[in-house]
């Protein structure tokens, strides 16, 4: 899913569109959003159900950080300088020592790393919320989602429709912290497939309507994203109707019938994080024609003798072709860096 956002947001000059290439690409874009949104929330609903268990709770803080050091501090500090190199050489970006520094202490040296922030600010949190979800009642534990999504969700949308303020002093709760307790929250909880269904489908539909009604109708420019806002009311509502669904299935799928397939999503669920960290380099390389295969040249460079681009594909086709194309250029190059001794310790 987080491929296939970074692979919609290819940005084109609309005077360069004819009206037909303006009018697919707009809807192809804003249903593949629609579709994928509920990404990065469905990681901080599974990292929530991994980590906040009761079972939990007796881990001491020290080995906790010890273990997610291990694991995303040597890779964010190798892709930070990877990303820098990619800044400097490829895209011709000026560095200095204070806009680095900037940088890491941001959101990050690229557009992708804003996430590592996130979930470490969730991680810092975590010894602190086992010891309020093994204690609480799950009353409590309601009532805090309860306030959460009065405040990332109800109120944002009240004050959009309404046009009054609320001093969001009232609701401090707020933030993805909501998301990181529904993990360990809805494992108690049981709603039928075809419920769910129905709320997936509303909180997709509502994404389409309520971006097309900013952008047209409405001309809501400075508003046109609210509806793709990752805490919005919509997308709430299609995170939590997404893992609920997706709990359902066996967890050995694909299951013994399918051993290459099962294979490969095993390597995929392997490399989750340098494939996460890698994947924007080769969706520009991709998009840029960086891969050099068929046509050698400095200047005019392509993969397979093309980019994947809009002027080559049609958006409904190109968004998910390209997304897949990196995945597996991703997967490929990963699976032979880890064959080298002190990369695989390094990129994750």
């Amino acid at each position: 899913m987080v491929l296939v956002y970074h692979a919609l947001n290819e940005t084109y000059v609309a005077s360069q569109l004819s009206p037909l290439q303006y009018f697919v690409l707009w809807w192809s874009q804003t249903v593949y959003n629609a579709l994928v949104i509920v990404g990065v929330p469905l990681f901080i609903i599974l990292s929530g159900a991994l980590l906040l268990p009761r079972s939990k709770v007796n881990e001491p803080i020290r080995v906790f950080f010890k273990k997610r050091l291990a694991r995303i501090g040597l890779a964010f500090g190798f892709w930070s300088a990877i990303y820098l190199a990619w800044s400097y050489f490829i895209d011709g970006k000026s560095l200095t020592f204070s806009s680095v520094a900037q940088m890491l202490l941001s959101k990050g040296v690229y557009y992708q790393f804003w996430f590592i922030y996130l979930i470490v600010g969730l991680y810092l949190i975590t010894p602190i919320l086992r010891v309020l979800v093994a204690h609480a009642d799950r009353k409590i534990l309601r009532y805090l989602l309860l306030l959460w999504f009065i405040a990332v969700g109800v109120i944002p949308l009240f004050q959009l429709i309404t046009g009054l303020g609320i001093d969001t002093n009232l609701f401090l709760f707020g933030g993805y912290i909501g998301y990181f307790i529904l993990g360990v929250y809805l494992m108690g909880v049981d709603v039928e497939t075809k419920v769910l269904k129905r709320l997936l489908a509303v909180g997709v539909v509502w994404t389409i309507v309520g971006a097309y009604l900013m952008a047209y109708p409405f001309h809501f420019d400075n508003q046109f994203f609210f509806f793709f806002d990752t805490l919005s009311v919509n997308v709430i509502i299609a995170s939590v109707a997404t893992y609920m669904l997706l709990s359902k299935h066996p967890r050995d799928w694909p299951g013994n019938n399918h051993p290459k397939f099962s294979r490969l999503i095993r390597a995929i669920s392997a490399n989750t994080l340098p494939i996460f960290f890698l994947h924007v380099i080769i969706l520009e390389a991709v998009n840029r024609g960086y891969f050099l295969l068929f046509k050698i040249s400095l200047t005019n460079m392509s993969f397979l003798g093309f980019n994947l681009t809009l002027s080559f594909l049609n958006p409904i086709v190109e968004i998910p072709l390209a997304a897949a194309v990196t995945l597996f250029i991703c997967l490929g190059l990963i699976l032979l860096m880890k064959k080298v001794p002190v990369l695989n310790k390094l990129i994750g």
